[in-house]
């Protein structure tokens, strides 16, 4: 429990209902979207409903709420700091990842823009990028040892991340430690990515 934190619990996809809560929120200095979804299917066998499910959480959720929150930030006048929770999987292939590995590169590049539009608002952007996290999610797509087994011999420090991992990266982004830091993608991969 975190005193001054109020939990909103809605459907990211329902924009009108999303603007009503989070509008009313604010004011905001900070914001985390972390909000994803991974459902896994072979390139062949993606459904439409698979997909337009995954652009609403992984995509449309972060862009509407942090247009409400930018908006809110800018009209204040305060400078503010926006970490977007992406993935490893924004830039590099895993099978039966289509739709999950290109709802978080849109969301990279999406990071990218807003860093431009809005830093001259004095407003950060970044991602972190981790590789597998020990969440539920976590688990329940890479619980079968030998899928796992093949992921986590990638990865150079042998591991998948810890929670804790990630939200030391997005407290680092978030703090004024990283002042000079905006449209950067943090890799919390464990050196996935050069190996």
């Amino acid at each position: 429990q975190c005193p001054g934190i109020e939990p909103l619990c809605l459907d990211l996809a329902d924009w009108e209902a999303t603007e009503a809560a989070v509008g009313a929120a604010g004011p905001f200095e900070l914001l985390v979207n972390n909000a994803a979804l991974a459902e896994l299917q072979p390139f062949l066998e993606v459904t439409r409903a698979a997909l337009q499910r995954s652009l609403d959480v992984n995509f449309g959720a972060v862009l509407h709420v942090s247009q409400i929150v930018a908006r809110q930030m800018i009209a204040q006048g305060v400078p503010g700091a926006i970490v977007n929770v992406s993935s490893q999987a924004s830039q590099r292939a895993l099978r039966d990842h289509a739709v999950y590995c290109s709802t978080k590169s849109a969301l990279d590049m999406l990071s990218k823009v807003m860093a431009m539009e809005l830093g001259p608002h004095k407003i950060r952007v970044n991602t972190v990028n981790p590789t597998v996290v020990m969440t539920d999610m976590g688990r329940i797509n890479w619980s079968d040892p030998q899928k796992s087994a093949a992921m986590i011999n990638r990865i150079p420090l042998g591991k998948f991340a810890e929670v804790e991992d990630v939200v030391n990266s997005i407290l680092f982004l978030l703090s004024d430690k990283s002042a000079m830091t905006t449209g950067s993608s943090l890799m919390v991969d464990g050196g996935f990515l050069v190996s």
